[in-house]
């Protein structure tokens, strides 16, 4: 045995063996504690990693305020680095800078000078160019921390000593957010507005009852400091009730028009931590692959005054598609995964809304506190000289006798501690004091500092006595700093289809909804008319183009739906809250933008719905859709009663056929279908049978030729109502409606109008009173405008009179029907509910000087 162990060799007989698992286990640990604690998540009171609160402090300490000069990136990571955190230098200049990118924090903490990077990617230059101070705003978080308001611990080689957290005046991880992976956990947290922010710590202060809902009603949703549009509600719900969720982001984009015609959408914000420049160049790669279509053109014009990134899009392409696909396939719309995680008390903890103001509130009540104290022994202290100052004054002979008569300055000290009972500080303090603090007059401010001192003290033992009066000091410091950094959101809140709340959010006011001959809608408010004078010719309606006008023009609440149908017999909802808002002189949107519409589709006529959920309404309602080719078809407004967001058919439209009229009945009215060929029939509404949703219809008229064809359909509405009739050549009239006798439907019917070539084929039929004016639109693209009150009554099978004398190439295009808007106005006070595309319209442009 003693030769064994004596075989062995001095060094190896010390060694221990151990199990390799028990080692690996026990050093990952370690490891993935000092990640978690030391590097990767924030700390719920001050909002910052390690790294953060180090280069903050550090600056603070070098002496780079907000007011000083700027100093070298390089000598600023090098203090530090040397001082504070011993890593690489890159990941202390890293930090500073991302602490100086307007487009990474919502409220920078670092004052950059120089290239600081780009949202594009691009990499800050070299820390011996740049230039950095601190932000004011960052000083609030650094302030009082030389008044013993948190703990220091020592640095990496003892020689110094850092704050393990900074006072921290206002919610830093709530306002600015934060994101990191550690080890077995991440965290992901949301910027907020500073305002709001405040607001829900104030509200929590007079209540710690407040519930999360509550607390919703001040911060709304994160604030982005690129802006952009959270897209819903629910996941922001559900990252504030559970610390958790799922908060989708898109950019804002416009489709516009630009000068040469082309429709283009136009991207000026972008979402949170979206590379700019990888987004437009994953776009491009996607649209050269066919996978996004009827882009032409995509371009960066982003500046020093914001983003614009434009997509130039391609003649027949459809805008509202193109921009969906986008959304879908491009970051132009990301998530942002919440995961609120940070170190509370140095443990990893999940916390909701609450749960990150309470922690803050705690903290800054303890640094008020702490704060306090310090204070308060500071005050202590000058008091306590001051009080012997006035002794000394008090028995100034005296002192200065036995100064005098001291030999050194240890007897004096001694002597006045022995013949006043001072302190040793008091009698220090006497020996340094310089002898013109012995006129009268500094006497009298010793006297008035010792009061100062004596009322503060009294300020701050009542501070320390009663906590309410603590919570009042946190929210007047935190009103100070709302009034001084706070700004207006960034990041806009719309709420999606799956919010079913958010219509109960919007009013059900009366709106005037207006859509032009050329395919733009708009919504506006009546008040805009409703103070005009009456008795004018109506006013302006739109900035239309010269040969634009408003064709279709009617009151409908905010909640009312849109049945907008199209030539292929299909048919889209929109709520009338869901138009696009313009005032009396905007042009619009184009339909086309709002709607899915099929390439090669057109709109056709749009029916305006009070509801689609009353029952008896929708079920003694009925939509009547007549096709060129003759055909009608009555279907109860039941089966239009579930919207789907991509349209649905209304009729089965044969080919070479297209749908003409759309037109909202009660079951009980009259109808009238004319042809090119100057006949028309008059049916009871009752003669078409209802019919399901997909079905192609019946034969509302005979068609007696391969030339003729139905120019228009009109539900009898008005019992004193006129036929309209006006043919191509500039023909027109208007007659009784009782001239026409009821026959029965599918009839070839009875002459109209005589047709002649002096008076070409029949073109419009509309229902008229005397109050109403014709808008009338040649095939050369000029328009005119007459009042219908000029048009003498005629019999039914006459010729009629010129109404426009037109050129030997031109021809009648169409013909609407136009009322003053104060007339519409009223319509909408006696609770005009539904009307059809012959509903009062609007006409924008005035007519030419010759007409």
């Amino acid at each position: 045995m003693a030769e064994e162990s004596g075989g062995l060799p001095p060094e190896r007989q010390s060694i221990i063996p151990i199990n390799i698992e028990d080692e690996m286990r026990g050093a990952y640990i370690d490891y993935s504690m000092s990640v978690i604690i030391s590097r990767a998540l924030p700390d719920v009171r001050d909002g910052l990693k390690p790294v953060h609160r180090r280069v903050l402090y550090g600056m603070q300490e070098l002496g780079v305020n907000y007011n000083k000069p700027y100093k070298k990136s390089a000598r600023i990571v090098g203090e530090v680095l040397g001082k504070y955190h011993p890593h690489g230098d890159s990941s202390v200049y890293d930090t500073m800078v991302r602490m100086a990118q307007d487009w990474s924090l919502r409220y920078t903490l670092v004052d950059g000078q120089g290239n600081f990077g780009s949202i594009d990617g691009d990499f800050p230059a070299a820390m011996r160019y740049t230039e950095a101070r601190l932000k004011r705003i960052a000083e609030e978080l650094l302030a009082d921390i030389n008044k013993d308001t948190v703990d220091f611990q020592s640095n990496f080689d003892d020689s110094l000593t850092e704050p393990t957290v900074l006072p921290g005046k206002f919610p830093n991880l709530l306002v600015n957010g934060s994101s990191g992976i550690a080890v077995g956990m991440a965290t992901n947290m949301a910027p907020h507005n500073l305002t709001e922010v405040i607001n829900g710590t104030m509200a929590y202060i007079d209540n710690n009852e407040i519930s999360i809902p509550e607390l919703m009603q001040y911060i709304t949703a994160p604030d982005f400091p690129t802006g952009a549009i959270i897209y819903g509600h629910s996941g922001i719900q559900e990252a504030y009730l559970t610390g958790r969720g799922r908060i989708v982001v898109r950019s804002k984009a416009e489709i516009v028009t630009s000068p040469t015609g082309k429709d283009q959408i136009v991207v000026t914000e972008i979402p949170y931590m979206v590379n700019k420049a990888m987004m437009i160049e994953k776009t491009a790669a996607l649209i050269n692959e066919k996978k996004i279509e009827g882009i032409s053109d995509l371009r960066d014009e982003s500046d020093r005054e914001g983003y614009r990134v434009v997509y130039d899009l391609k003649r027949d392409a459809i805008p509202n598609i193109v921009l969906n696909n986008l959304f879908k396939y491009t970051q132009l719309q990301s998530a942002f995964s919440v995961n609120n995680v940070a170190l509370v008390k140095g443990r990893p903890m999940t916390l909701n809304l609450k749960d990150l103001i309470k922690y803050f509130v705690e903290h800054r009540h303890e640094v008020v506190v702490r704060r306090t104290k310090f204070e308060l022994a500071e005050a202590e202290k000058r008091a306590h000289i001051l009080e012997g100052y006035l002794i000394a004054l008090d028995n100034l002979d005296e002192v200065i006798s036995l100064i005098r008569n001291s030999k050194d300055p240890e007897t004096a000290r001694e002597g006045l501690i022995t013949r006043f009972s001072l302190s040793e500080i008091q009698a220090k303090a006497i020996l340094d004091m310089r002898l013109q603090r012995l006129t009268g007059l500094e006497r009298d401010k010793i006297l008035e500092e010792y009061k100062e001192v004596k009322a503060l003290i009294d300020r701050l033992n009542e501070i320390l006595n009663s906590e309410p009066l603590r919570m009042q000091i946190i929210k007047d410091e935190l009103t100070e700093l709302k009034e001084r950094y706070g700004d207006a959101r960034r990041t806009q809140v719309v709420i999606n289809e799956d919010d079913i709340s958010f219509e109960d959010m919007i009013p059900n006011e009366e709106m005037l909804i207006t859509i032009s001959n050329q395919g733009y809608i708009k919504r506006t408010s009546l008040s805009e008319y409703r103070t005009q004078g009456r008795g004018g010719v109506g006013s302006r309606g739109a900035a239309t183009k010269e040969d634009d006008f408003t064709e279709h023009l009617f009151i409908a609440q905010a909640h009312n739906y849109l049945l907008i149908f199209t030539d292929m017999g299909k048919v889209y909802w929109k709520k009338a809250y869901e138009i696009p808002e313009g005032t009396k002189t905007s042009k619009g949107r184009a339909v086309q933008n709002l709607i899915n519409i099929e390439p090669g589709d057109m709109v056709r006529a749009v029916i305006n719905v009070k509801n689609l959920t009353d029952e008896e309404y929708i079920n003694n309602n009925f939509v009547i859709l007549c096709t060129e080719n003759g055909t009608i078809k009555k279907t109860s407004l039941e089966a239009y009663s579930r919207p789907r967001q991509g349209g649905i058919t209304a009729i089965s439209i044969h080919e070479g056929d297209r749908l003409l009229n759309a037109s909202l009945t009660n079951g009980k009215n009259h109808i009238i279908i004319a042809k090119s060929e100057g006949k028309a029939v008059h049916f009871n509404e009752n003669d078409v049978r209802p019919m399901g949703r997909t079905a192609a219809g019946v034969r509302a008229v005979t068609l007696e030729s391969a030339t003729d064809k139905v120019i228009g359909m009109v539900c009898i509405s008005r019992e004193d109502a006129n036929l309209l009739v006006v043919s191509e050549n500039g023909y027109g009239k208007r007659s009784l409606i009782d001239d026409y006798r009821i026959t029965k439907r599918g009839g070839k019917g009875v002459k109209t109008l005589n047709i002649t070539d002096k008076t070409g084929k029949l073109v419009a039929i509309k229902e008229v009173g005397d109050d109403d004016e014709l808008m009338i639109i040649n095939r050369s693209g000029i328009t005119i405008r007459i009042k219908v009150g000029e048009l003498r009554i005629m019999g039914r099978a006459t010729q009629g009179v010129r109404l426009i004398k037109l050129n030997e190439d031109d021809r009648i295009s169409s013909v609407e029907k136009i009322q003053k808007i104060e007339e519409v106005a009223s319509a909408g006070e006696t609770g005009l509910d539904e009307t059809t595309p012959d509903a009062p319209t609007l006409e924008d442009t005035p007519p030419p000087p010759n007409e």
